[in-house]
C-alpha cells in the first residue's frame, strides 16, 4: 500500500560530514537493532510510515521539520551496510535516483529477489507520484528498499519551486498501485490536484485506457464530433505518447502507465476527454489526510494519530536499548526521543 505523503519546507545546504558521519552509525546501528527484533517485513513497514521516518531522522541528528530529513536519513541508511541483514537500498537524490535499476541489479547479488520485478515496482512508484497524483511537486529523490521476500518500500520526494516546500511519498508493497493506495497522509497544506488514483476515478482510470487504444486520430475525431469549444492544439505534443499505446493496446490502467512516454500531459489530456465524452468523473483531491508536524508551524495544532505516533516511538525506544551503542550515543539518542513525545 502507499502508505503517507509528508510535506516540508524546502531547505537548501548540505549535511555537515562530521553529522553524516554519525548519522550512518547511529541509523545503521538502530535498523540493524530493528532487523533484528522484529524482521525486515517490519523494517520496510516502519521506514514507509511517515510519523517513524520522521521520528528515526530526529533521533539520529537531523531537524524534524526540514526536507533535508529524506534525502540524508535514506543516504546514511543506504551506506549503512544493511544488505547482511537482508535490506538492499537502492537509489537517491538527483543522479542517483536514475540509476536505481542498475542498483538493484547490483544488490540482487547480496539480496535475493526477481530483479525485473524489483526494478518494476520501483519505476511504477515513481509514475505514479509524477504523473497521476499530479500535485505540483516535481519528483527529484528516489529510494527503493526491499528484501528477500520480495517485500518493498519506497521513500520518494518531490519540490515545488513556487511554495518552496517538498512533499514525500511513502510506499510499502501494494496489492494495487493505481487505486487509492494511501493510508496515512501527512502534509501542511493541501493544493488542487488532479488525483487519477482516487476510487473515484476507477470509471475514468478505464476510460483513460480504452481511449488510449483508439489511437491518435481516432481520438481527434471522437472529441470533435463530441464538442467544436474543446482545444485540441493544447495536447498535440502529448497525444504523441499514444502511439505505443495504440500499438500495445494495453489491458489495464497499470499497463497503460507502465508505456514509456505515458506521463501526467497525455494522462491529463485523456482524462479531460474522458470526462467530454463519457461525463466519468474526475477527482481534484489531493491525496492529504492530516499534517505531518506533531504541533504544527507557529504553535498552530494539527491533528495526528496518536497510537500510530505513539507506537513508532516505542519501536524507536526498544531498538535504540537493543542496538549496538555507547552509553553515551545511546542517552542521547534517548533524549532525542524523549523529545518528540507528545
Amino acid at each position: 500500500m502507499k502508505t503517507g505523503i509528508a510535506e516540508l519546507p524546502l531547505h537548501y545546504g548540505s549535511c555537515p560530514k562530521w553529522l553524516f558521519v554519525r548519522m550512518k552509525k547511529l541509523s545503521g546501528a538502530i535498523a540493524k537493532a530493528i532487523v533484528l527484533e522484529f524482521g525486515t517485513t517490519e523494517f520496510l513497514k516502519r521506514i514507509s510510515d511517515p510519523f517513524f521516518f520522521q521520528a528515526f531522522a530526529c533521533v539520529v541528528g537531523f531537524d524534524w521539520h526540514s526536507s533535508g530529513t529524506t534525502t540524508t536519513l535514506c543516504a546514511a541508511l543506504k551506506e549503512a551496510n544493511l544488505e547482511e541483514y537482508g535490506i538492499a537500498i537502492c537509489g537517491g537524490k538527483g543522479n542517483m535516483a536514475r540509476k536505481t535499476p542498475e542498483e538493484i541489479e547490483e544488490k540482487i547479488k547480496y539480496v535475493d529477489a526477481d530483479p525485473e520485478k524489483m526494478k518494476y515496482f520501483s519505476r511504477i512508484a515513481a509514475k505514479v507520484d509524477s504523473s497521476c497524483v499530479q500535485d505540483g511537486f516535481e519528483l527529484y529523490h528516489h529510494v527503493f528498499i526491499f528484501n528477500e521476500k520480495g517485500e518493498w518500500s519506497v521513500v520518494q520526494q518531490g519540490l515545488n519551486q513556487a511554495t518552496r516546500y517538498a512533499r514525500r511519498y511513502h510506499w510499502f508493497s501494494p496489492k494495487d498501485l493505481v487505486n487509492e493506495p494511501h493510508t496515512a497522509v501527512c502534509c501542511d497544506y493541501k493544493t488542487k490536484t488532479l488525483n487519477l488514483v482516487a476510487s473515484e476515478c476507477e470509471k475514468t482510470r478505464k476510460y483513460i485506457t480504452e481511449l488510449a487504444k483508439e489511437g491518435k486520430e481516432n481520438i481527434k475525431k471522437l472529441v470533435m464530433h463530441s464538442s467544436h469549444w474543446f482545444d485540441l492544439r493544447k495536447y498535440e505534443k502529448s497525444f504523441s505518447a499514444l502511439e505505443k499505446a495504440y500499438e500495445q493496446q494495453p489491458k489495464t490502467f497499470e499497463e497503460l502507465l507502465s508505456i514509456q512516454g505515458i506521463g501526467a500531459k497525455a494522462l491529463r489530456a485523456l482524462a479531460l476527454i474522458s470526462k467530454l465524452i463519457y461525463g466519468s468523473e474526475l477527482s481534484w483531491r489531493d491525496p492529504v489526510k492530516y499534517s505531518f508536524a506533531h504541533g504544527g508551524k507557529d504553535r498552530v495544532p494539527y491533528p495526528v494519530d496518536k497510537k500510530l505516533y505513539d507506537n513508532s516511538i516505542r519501536t524507536l525506544e526498544e531498538a535504540i536499548q537493543l542496538a549496538k551503542l555507547g552509553k553515551r550515543e545511546k542517552l542521547n539518542a534517548l533524549k532525542a526521543l524523549e523529545r518528540l513525545k507528545i
